[in-house]
């Protein structure tokens, strides 16, 4: 069942949105080689829970974090741990806060240092197909609009769509209905309707769409072993259109990143 917001559940959201966007900033400053994916996730429970919200990954399902650290290869789920990153790694890192009785959960893929021009351009394609997805997400559209937005990007320029992931409702719980494919037919799935919050998060494989999932129960990876990337916004259908709730803004910021790319999708100039 798809659960409609009100405005005031969807400022709500925002708040804890926000918060997962100020600390994926806080890691973009400490993202660097040498520097262990648990040190990070150390970083960000404390930052989370410093600003009255609780990390919203830490135990859901039994995951032992409150950060997924996903590198290279790794598709999402990673585990953090004591091995340092390395300069041209590249590491997926999805953050999720709960506050005020809602969540928030986006993800950015970061460089480390200098990567090489086919991963950079992996990264790009990815973070634009994010928008072109966001774009589609509007009253009048179905879900599947969403995903075909996101595939027909990507897969022009070559790159694997990963089918059994996808996005999804958000809101009082994590994982609320419908799901958000990264992949579909125009016309096709629910109607969009306004008061929906969704998690819209492509995943994209440099080489095929398929993947391996570890024993560990969490880790999955690209079969063909070549680099994955993803990011991911929280999107709010207000007046028909779509509105993030969450931002890059904050990583950018701290990276020294000029972009526009939100322009016209956020409600207010943003504070930083």
């Amino acid at each position: 069942m798809i659960i409609i917001k009100t405005r005031e559940e969807i400022e709500l959201m925002r708040e804890s949105a926000l918060i997962v966007s100020k600390t994926l900033g806080i890691i973009a400053k400490e993202i660097k080689p040498g520097v262990t994916t648990l040190h990070l996730d150390k970083i960000a429970e404390e930052y989370i829970r410093d600003h009255d919200a609780e990390p919203g990954f830490l135990g859901m399902y039994g995951f032992p974090n409150s950060l997924c650290m996903s590198p290279n290869t790794q598709v999402v789920h990673g585990i953090p741990n004591e091995t340092p990153l390395k300069e041209g790694d590249i590491i997926s890192v999805d953050c999720g806060a709960y506050k005020n009785g809602f969540y928030g959960d986006h993800a950015y893929t970061f460089q480390v240092g200098e990567v090489d021009a086919a991963t950079k351009k992996l990264l790009q394609i990815t973070k634009e197909s994010l928008y072109e997805g966001i774009r589609a997400t509007k009253v009048g559209n179905r879900v599947e609009d969403i995903g075909f937005a996101i595939q027909q990007y990507c897969e022009k320029q070559g790159y694997g769509v990963v089918r059994e992931l996808c996005g999804h409702g958000l809101g009082r719980k994590m994982h609320e209905d419908p799901e958000v494919p990264n992949y579909g037919k125009r016309g096709r799935g629910k109607k969009l309707a306004n008061g929906m919050v969704l998690a819209i998060e492509p995943m994209i494989n440099m080489g095929t769409k398929n993947i391996v999932q570890h024993k560990d129960g969490w880790t999955i990876t690209t079969a063909d072993g070549k680099p994955s990337a993803h990011f991911e916004h929280d999107v709010a259908i207000v007046d028909g259109k779509p509105e993030l709730l969450s931002t890059f803004a904050y990583i950018y910021d701290a990276l020294g990143i000029v972009s526009n790319e939100e322009d016209g999708l956020r409600q207010n100039a943003l504070v930083l």
